[in-house]
């Protein structure tokens, strides 16, 4: 049964995108995604009833599991090694050539079976299993419809959606791999199949920007990479073993273990896009609208926060934890501040999510049982909600041909479904009682033995709050009297929407049943007592439901009042001379219209990426070098 599962959730969605990449039909190829999310996201419920395991495979297609990661590691940096000389970029070549070297010794002369399972899940592993197969099966059955229209669009000859879905889908089995994985080398193969992966999708469209931002996040992805195999051989020669089980319980008691996971965790700092590494994610956004949605939710930024919260248990309370939760910490401020001053929607996204990534990594870093259900919490919350807003963005700019926030003024009466989804979503990430801000209220709570990280972390919770309500402000900003046109939504569109949508509301509903089933077995000691509707500590208490039922009560009451309104007198704003009949301006000098133009202040002067992106980037690589230099030290 284990055997089956695993072969499901690993292997299955690589073959379906093979399938995807051989059929001619889209209407076939359509039938094979839902067919293979479908199937992927079942066995990750079915692994969520089997509970935690360790196992190993003996064989797959009568070839020894073992021999057969061997062999995909070196066919896969050659692979890579292929593109990098295709593209002439000699760093990536370097990277990857220094991989393949440091692999080969490693597998020839340093590393031997310890007898340690190949696959180890307990209840994080469980927890992104489910993230990655339901979350991420809802956004590649969402890209069905979605690369139809983006390719009637681009007015191409030729479909290239046979290679999109390949990889689109196959990143689901990559990162299933990746965290069920407790052979270390077993990680490091999806973690670079995930770089492959990102490569080519965010390449898809073949312009000479989105092969540059390709090539860029498969230099930074590699350094990350490299930075992983070097800690891996550290971790062996200080550990003797290959499985992540032992090296976290060995701590950081065994000499020079703590320097091996400092390079584990700038791995998955890379891979996580944390400052200064964070120019690889928002070069993403070229990306057809899926593709920033699965890295950004389900995917390959959170391998690398897993990475971080897999190892922390082995690191806490050392200085390496002090430097983790400081740069997890200022990363979430500063490109929460950058944030401020972006209109695109899309990379208000891409800044968000680094934001809130560097929230998750700050709470590894704080180590405490309340920090880790923080960012736990912080994880599921955060992909669902955030892989329902960019799917929003993405819907809503293949009808506007927009993706400026001031461009949305007034969606609610344009498109009012999807407005009101999208509007849904940003509040799931900013307001009470829902579950991304429950996480925050816990992790600044955690971090109250740092006034440091708690005012990095009060003031970055701030501005999150001025970047979504600006943004749902201007959606609800309707004309008067305006009607609603209602374009139509394809189901595959509307399904995956209304089911984020859905999750997002009803997991911070269950957020006392998630804290008690599955991020409590993960702590040493329980970091709250769930009782009433209320989490609880001897710090304070956060009312769930009490606040649910008061929202509840004030959402009908709003409706109540709007449908008690009735048409009213309205009086036009004075422009500084005598209105147009219109109100769209005034009558300017020599009698000539001025038309008038409202629009957010971005405060580019003061949050500006020219202003901000270099010191910011000095700071976080001094933060680097502190956090490296503490470990060898």
């Amino acid at each position: 049964m284990l055997d089956s599962l695993l072969f499901l959730l690993i292997v299955l969605p690589v073959l379906g995108g093979l399938a995807c990449y051989a059929l001619p039909s889209r209407h076939l190829r359509g039938a094979v995604v839902v067919g293979t999310c479908v199937v992927t996201a079942a066995a990750s419920l079915a692994l969520l009833g089997n509970g935690a395991f360790a196992t190993t495979p003996g064989s797959l297609f009568f070839i020894p599991v073992r021999g057969l990661v061997v062999l995909l590691d070196f066919t896969l940096l050659f692979a890579i090694l292929a593109i990098a000389f295709k593209l002439k970029n000699k760093l990536i070549q370097l990277v990857f050539a220094a991989q393949i070297v440091l692999l080969a010794w490693f597998e020839l002369f340093m590393a031997t079976p310890t007898g340690a399972p190949t696959f180890f899940a307990d209840t994080l592993s469980i927890i992104m299993v489910l993230i990655v197969s339901i979350v991420g099966s809802l956004i590649c059955i969402y890209a069905i419809p979605y690369m139809q229209a983006h390719e009637e669009h681009l007015h191409l000859d030729r479909t290239r959606q046979p290679r999109f879905f390949l990889f689109l889908v196959g990143f689901l089995g990559a990162m299933n791999g990746l965290v069920l994985a407790d052979d270390i080398t077993f990680f490091y193969l999806f973690f670079e199949i995930t770089t492959l992966c990102s490569f080519m999708l965010i390449g898809h469209d073949g312009t000479d920007e989105a092969k540059k931002n390709a090539s860029h996040a498969l230099l930074l992805n590699g350094v990350g990479g490299l930075a992983f195999v070097i800690g891996m051989m550290w971790a062996y020669s200080a550990v003797g073993t290959l499985s992540i089980q032992e090296i976290v319980a060995a701590g950081p008691t065994a000499q020079g273990l703590l320097f091996a996971l400092a390079l584990l965790c700038l791995a998955g700092f890379t891979k996580a896009a944390q400052l200064p590494f964070q120019s690889w994610l928002l070069g993403a956004m070229v990306a057809p609208t899926p593709t920033s949605a699965l890295l950004h939710s389900a995917t390959m930024v959170k391998a690398g926060v897993f990475l971080v919260l897999r190892f922390a248990p082995a690191y806490a309370g050392t200085f390496l934890a002090t430097a983790i939760a400081v740069c997890g910490a200022f990363t979430f401020v500063a490109t929460a501040a950058l944030a401020v001053s972006q209109s695109n929607a899309k990379k208000i996204l891409a800044y968000s999510t680094i934001s809130n990534l560097g929230l998750m990594i700050c709470c590894a870093g704080i180590g405490t049982p309340q920090a880790i259900t923080a960012g736990v919490l912080l994880l599921i919350f955060h992909a669902v909600s955030k892989g329902l807003l960019f799917c929003c963005v993405g819907h809503i700019e293949q009808h506007i041909h927009s993706r400026d926030i001031e461009d949305m003024r007034g969606l609610s009466a344009v498109m009012p479904r999807v407005a009101m989804i999208t509007l849904i979503g940003l509040l799931t990430m900013m307001l009470p009682p829902f579950g991304v801000l429950l996480a925050k209220w816990m992790a600044i709570e955690s971090a109250g033995h740092n006034l440091f990280v708690i005012v990095m972390l009060a003031i970055g919770s701030a501005l999150t709050v001025l970047i979504y309500a600006r943004w749902g402000g201007n959606m609800m900003n309707a004309p008067h009297n305006a009607e609603p046109k209602h374009p139509s939504m394809p189901i595959l569109t509307s399904f995956p929407l209304l089911a984020m949508v859905c999750g997002a509301l009803l997991l911070s509903l269950a957020a006392p049943l998630l804290y008690s089933r599955l991020v409590e077995p993960l702590l040493p000691i329980a970091a709250y007592v769930v009782e009433a509707g209320s989490l609880r500590n001897p710090v304070g208490a956060f009312t769930l439901y009490p606040l649910f039922i008061l929202l509840g009560f004030g959402v009908f009451y709003a409706m109540r009042q709007v449908m008690k309104t009735r048409e009213a007198h309205r009086s036009t704003p004075y422009f500084g001379g005598a209105n147009l009949p219109d109100s769209t301006g005034f009558t300017g000098p020599l009698r000539a219209p001025v038309p008038y133009q409202s629009a957010n202040y971005y405060m580019t002067n003061v949050f500006g990426e020219e202003k901000l992106t270099i010191w910011i980037n000095l700071g976080a690589g001094m933060l680097l070098a502190m956090l490296l230099g503490g470990a060898l030290s």
